[in-house]
């Protein structure tokens, strides 16, 4: 699965440390979120349905560092 430099960074700051945890603190982010912040939770929304497609095995492979 491929993450663009901005998936990858929303994955960064919200990543508890594991695939599900992720896509829970996403989803709670979202809860919060204003209704003109659209191009965010369009994201995010994005961010989930890739993780969602992920084994728990991959994610670990993910690299969260940012060039």
């Amino acid at each position: 699965m491929n993450f663009d430099h901005e998936e990858l960074t929303l994955m960064m700051l919200y990543n508890p440390g594991d695939r599900q945890g992720l896509i829970q603190e996403l989803r709670l982010m979202q809860c919060y979120l204003a209704p003109d912040e659209v191009a965010l939770r369009k994201l995010s929304d994005k961010v989930i349905e890739k993780l969602k497609l992920l084994t728990d095995a991959e994610f670990e492979k993910l690299k969260f560092l940012i060039d």
